[in-house]
Formats: structure tokens, sequence, C-alpha cells
């Protein structure tokens, strides 16, 4: 995208590094030169806005926890696992390849 104008900062560039900018992870030189280009261009300045509405939206719907019950049943599982407790159905214990077969006869399959 180019707004026609001439910059600094080419806006395809600006635009390919606005989520950085966004999450605040350039340098501050960097972070100079695409707040200049923005104060000059008006549609970079657009987009930045436009993106930065939809991250907000984001974070805002994401915010949703685990009900207790699963949260409580998930880390249960997960000192099982750290345990080394073999959970039906979890194929530590079982036989992943099926029937009792031999480990040679499961490697030829």
């Amino acid at each position: 995208m180019s707004c026609g104008n001439h910059h600094d900062t080419a806006c395809g560039e600006v635009l390919d590094h606005l989520y950085e900018y966004l999450d605040n992870e350039m340098g501050e030189g960097d972070c100079a030169k695409l707040k200049q280009h923005f104060d000059e261009c008006s549609p970079c300045l657009a987009q930045y806005g436009l993106e930065q509405a939809i991250k907000a939206l984001v974070k805002r719907s994401c915010c949703d926890t685990a009900p207790s019950d699963l949260r409580g049943k998930v880390l249960a599982r997960i000192e099982q696992i750290r345990a080394g407790v073999p959970v039906q159905g979890d194929l530590v214990g079982d036989d992943p390849v099926g029937a009792g077969a031999a480990p040679a006869e499961a490697e030829s399959r």
C-alpha cells in the first residue's frame, strides 16, 4: 500500500511492522520513524487505528476463564502426568500399535 506521497519510511514498510509497533516490540528509533510516518500519512494512521481497535476487541473478548471444575480436572491431569500415572485412554501404558504386538512387529507395520 502507498498513499502516493513521499515519506522517509515507505507505507509498505510501516504496515509490515505495524504489529511490532502496536505491541511495543520496536526500538526507540524505529518507533519514532513509524510515529513520524503516522503523523504525515492519514491512510497509514487509519490502518493503525483499525488494527489497534481490533487488538482491543480481541483482548476484551478473550478474557474468559475456564470453569473451575474444568480447571481442576486439567490441573489434576497435569499432576498425574508429572507423576507418571497412566490413565485410561492415554498412550502411556496402553498399546498404541494395537493388539499386543511385539515392538519388532509394530515397527514393521
